[in-house]
């Protein structure tokens, strides 16, 4: 929903950041997506180990190097194929390495009830893309849904930032593991809607 709605909006102005920060046109938009990655993994470790703030505070910072990693292709002509893949890729592996932070977390906690709801949500978020991708192989598009992947790194961005104060992340986690299942559902739904059209 965030991500149709804004699109491509942002990319003016971090096209502007991009060019007064980095005066070069060899910027190569792997390296952010790698570094978002990288990011993550901190993320995830700090999610391990209970340290919230730092959790949600890399949670964030990655989210903006998927955001600029797009914003540089676009702005530098550098838009491939293969760079599309790789990026989708990556930010399977980057969800799921914050969900396992979640899960080690839980476990070494012996909090078994949220243990396996974080593991509900891991199944959500595994399954919205690839709906989506395997909708699209018989229909033009499928990316409806209440919970795309900008809506899940903010909700888990704010359960670790907040989670020190207000106990939040087992909130977030029931409305994760809702909310992607209902996305995932209602894709169902469309896709069937749409292929009994043609």
């Amino acid at each position: 929903m965030i991500s149709a709605k804004i699109g491509h909006r942002l990319d003016s102005p971090l096209s502007k950041l991009i060019k007064s920060l980095f005066r070069t046109n060899n910027l190569n938009p792997t390296h952010f997506t790698l570094l978002g990655l990288l990011v993550n993994l901190f993320a995830a470790v700090a999610f391990v180990f209970g340290e919230w703030l730092w959790a949600g505070f890399f949670v964030l910072t990655a989210g903006f190097f998927d955001i600029l990693d797009g914003a540089v292709a676009r702005t530098f002509g550098k838009v491939t194929a293969f760079g599309g893949f790789l990026d989708s890729v990556i930010d399977r592996y980057s969800d799921l390495f914050l969900l396992i932070g979640l899960i080690t977390y839980y476990a070494r906690n012996q909090d078994m009830h949220l243990l396996i709801l974080t593991a509900v949500v891991s199944m959500g978020t595994i399954l919205i893309p690839y709906t989506r991708v395997r909708a699209e192989v018989f229909i033009p598009h499928c990316g409806v849904g209440i919970m795309e992947r900008a809506e899940r790194i903010i909700l888990i961005a704010a359960g670790g930032i907040f989670q020190s104060f207000f106990n939040i992340m087992p909130v977030v986690l029931w409305v994760l593991a809702i909310s992607t299942h209902l996305t995932v559902l209602y894709r169902i739904y469309f896709t069937w809607k749409e292929a009994h059209k043609v």
